[in-house]
């Protein structure tokens, strides 16, 4: 009598979800080398067989119908986002796979591709408010100045020439191990130098966010959130309806 409401509220919750993954996509859509998210969703039976079944994938029914849908994942586009021009000294974009890498003040390592770098009070390389950038032996990077020339290979030097440190880039075997959080930073185990990719010195990484596409998924989610409400509370009057109207007979 009441299986409708499972449908329904589990359409509310799931749009709800992708609504929130949405707007954060859009919220930064100016953020340097932030990558989209793509929420999914499926039904519970599918979820709950995929994380709770045995070794050999060999699942026994769990019911005949399924009349919730639950957050199956979200994915992440790592595609490559555009190198835009800043004439900033300390902007750095990677054209390629790969991540720069923090020192967090907490004492872990943070992984990104927003370049927008500055100098904390001691001199050091740093992600304003995230840490300090490490080169590729993993340790802080001190210049000391802003006056710098940077090399594609991520060499940077003083105006005179003289070599200061070379960006540590770090590459993973499966980015599906990264935990994420909504400002774009990554931290996993097994990082290791990146080989194929170039460093675009005084540019950032646009954020691949597309935001006509985000835009239409928006709406369409907006309207199916209100069409799930709507029916919700046209529901809910029937059965109101039928069990006062039932109860006279």
């Amino acid at each position: 009598m009441f299986k409708g409401f499972y449908n329904l509220t589990s359409g509310m919750l799931t749009q709800q979800r992708n609504l929130n993954v949405v707007s954060n996509n859009l919220t930064n859509i100016s953020t340097p080398g932030f990558k989209a998210r793509k929420y999914t969703s499926s039904t519970f039976d599918d979820v709950l067989y995929s994380r709770a079944g045995n070794k050999i994938k060999d699942y026994e029914g769990i019911g005949r119908q399924s009349y919730i849908r639950a957050t199956s994942d979200v994915y992440i586009d790592f595609t490559q986002g555009v190198p835009e021009p800043t004439g900033i000294s300390l902007d750095f974009a990677l054209d390629g796979n790969g991540f720069f890498a923090l020192r967090r003040p907490e004492g872990d390592t943070a992984y990104t591709r927003a370049g927008s770098f500055s100098l904390d009070n001691d001199g050091y390389l740093w992600l304003s408010n995230w840490g300090q950038v490490l080169d590729q032996a993993g340790r802080p990077i001190w210049l000391g100045t802003d006056q710098i020339d940077c090399d594609a290979g991520g060499n940077i030097y003083t105006q005179d020439g003289e070599f200061l440190a070379r960006l540590g880039v770090y590459d993973f075997e499966d980015y599906d191990t990264l935990e994420h959080n909504e400002q774009g930073f990554f931290t996993g185990e097994g990082a290791r130098l990146a080989q194929d990719y170039n460093v675009y010195w005084r540019y950032l990484e646009r954020s691949n966010t597309e935001m006509a596409g985000q835009m239409a998924e928006m709406i369409s989610v907006q309207r199916a959130l209100q069409s799930a409400a709507e029916v919700s509370r046209i529901y809910d009057d029937l059965m109101s309806k039928a069990a006062s109207e039932v109860g006279r007979l």
